[in-house]
């Protein structure tokens, strides 16, 4: 997916004036917010899981080195091969690679962020391998030929006619003549089209929720068994993972598959968890032939080492997203690249540019909902405060904009010179706003009033308010 984010503006206006869209946006609040909301409300220990979890997550990223070889250690003892990949493009090639090898026809994907991220379907494609999204969701996607537009439910910006419509376009090549339109039925249709999939596939691919050190395991979650079937049914496993995904222990991804799901989905555990260890050994029934792990960076090291390193605790739970007033009304594909939402919004600018990604850093109320959400307790507002710092410093924002900010720096400096001003500006607005309450136009608020009033000021300044108090001694 080619990045798209420097047009954030133009997406989110589009996005605004689509019914469907809409439509189903506001059925995060009735599912995923409503969900995590009771999960919250019914486990008296989730508050103590966040800060455990927070616990352990800064630990392991302080160690990362340490565990990641540990983990390389267990899965060769295993009989795997792990593969590092500092860049995208080296992660694709070494998939390519692994393919060849293997004499591969045909690959099975089970969903995967990083997979995303790394372009890894367009290069397969390109190459001549057919590759099948075997996740029902990015199975829809891959059919329209769109990127997904949520992390954990990436079709979730279509509606039920559109998917009826791409089955009955593409299925009837494959003998399904009948437009179906219930939604038990084309569920069961896109079962049929891919058991085939799965049972003819030479490679099988997955991401991986977490990366265990201890025993050299890659831990998937999935509601539909996707997953299992993709990595157990080809004779070869690719697991793409990124270099954050380990944590130490058993023990250390059972409390935070406690918060995953409860934070994702309003689950308290999802459908299947599946934990892989290696090929499969002569007493086993099933399971790849070959098992390979790639490893990649795509600039998590230079996070590591900088004030961005909290982001690397995320758990991909979406959690931020379904509870951000921006996300819920324009939805993923405005944010232009893989990862939308507030932690799109941090992730975006350092994978794919600042100067590329600019506008999402400023996509954001820093209302902070998505900090007092998050199960790993990323400071979200405070990341995208920093990169606006950021972008300021490195004079990436307009000329208007750097003046406008420096203005308003050389005032708020001088509390005297800020009172007086605002002290004179107070009633002059008042008065004028006195007979409706809100001004629709105003002067270098354009981007404000062209879609909402701006309320005009009632009463004195909070200062003056306080000042007052404090003479009345209350």
């Amino acid at each position: 997916m080619q990045p798209n984010s420097q047009h954030f503006k133009a997406n989110a206006t589009a996005a605004l004036h689509q019914p469907n869209l809409q439509a189903a946006l506001k059925q995060l609040e009735l599912g995923f917010v409503a969900g995590r909301a009771r999960c919250y409300e019914g486990l008296p220990e989730f508050e103590a899981l966040r800060e455990r979890a927070e616990s352990v997550l800064n630990h392991t990223l302080e160690n990362l080195d340490a565990y990641l070889l540990e983990y390389e250690a267990r899965v060769v003892e295993a009989g795997g091969q792990v593969h590092w990949a500092s860049t995208p493009q080296e992660a694709r090639e070494i998939v390519l690679r692994i393919c060849r090898d293997a004499d591969a026809r045909s690959v099975i994907r089970g969903k995967s962020m990083i997979g995303e991220e790394i372009g890894i379907n367009d290069a397969l494609e390109g190459a001549g391998f057919e590759v099948t999204e075997s996740d029902l969701g990015e199975y829809i996607l891959q059919l329209g030929k769109e990127p997904p537009s949520h992390i954990v439910a990436p079709a979730i910006h279509k509606t039920k006619d559109e998917i009826s419509d791409l089955f009955f376009d593409h299925h009837q090549a494959l003998g399904f003549s009948e437009r179906l339109t219930d939604r038990s039925a084309l569920v069961a249709e896109a079962r049929q089209v891919l058991r085939t999939r799965f049972l003819d596939a030479d490679v099988g691919m997955t991401g991986a929720n977490f990366l265990i050190a201890e025993t050299g395991s890659n831990v998937i979650v999935t509601n539909e068994g996707n997953g299992d079937l993709s990595c157990t049914l080809p004779r070869v496993q690719i697991v793409t993972a990124a270099i954050d995904k380990v944590v130490p222990t058993l023990e250390d991804a059972s409390m935070l598959l406690r918060l995953l799901a409860r934070s994702a989905t309003g689950q308290e555990i999802t459908a299947y968890t599946t934990f892989s260890t290696g090929p499969r050994r002569e007493p086993d029934a099933d399971g790849p032939r070959e098992y390979h792990v790639v490893l990649i960076d795509n600039q998590r090291s230079e996070m590591l080492g900088s004030e961005l390193r909290p982001m690397l605790r995320c758990i991909r739970c979406g959690a931020c997203m379904n509870h951000c007033p921006v996300y819920g009304r324009v939805g993923g594909h405005s944010y232009g690249w893989v990862y939308p939402g507030p932690m799109g919004s941090v992730l975006t600018p350092v994978m794919v540019g600042l100067d590329e990604a600019g506008h999402l850093p400023n996509a954001c109320t820093l209302n902070g909902r998505c900090e007092t959400v998050c199960p790993v307790r990323i400071p979200l507002p405070d990341l995208l405060r920093g990169l606006r710092a950021r972008q300021h410093q490195q004079r990436l924002n307009s000329a208007s904009a750097r003046w406008a900010l420096g203005a308003w720096a050389w005032v708020a400096r001088r509390p005297r010179l800020y009172q007086f001003l605002t002290g004179m500006a107070m009633p002059i607005m008042a008065r004028l706003g006195r007979k409706s309450g809100r001004f629709s136009r105003m002067p270098l608020a354009g981007g404000w009033t062209r879609v909402r009033d701006l309320p005009a000021p009632q009463g004195s300044t909070f200062q003056a308010q306080w000042q007052k108090r404090g003479r009345n001694g209350s």
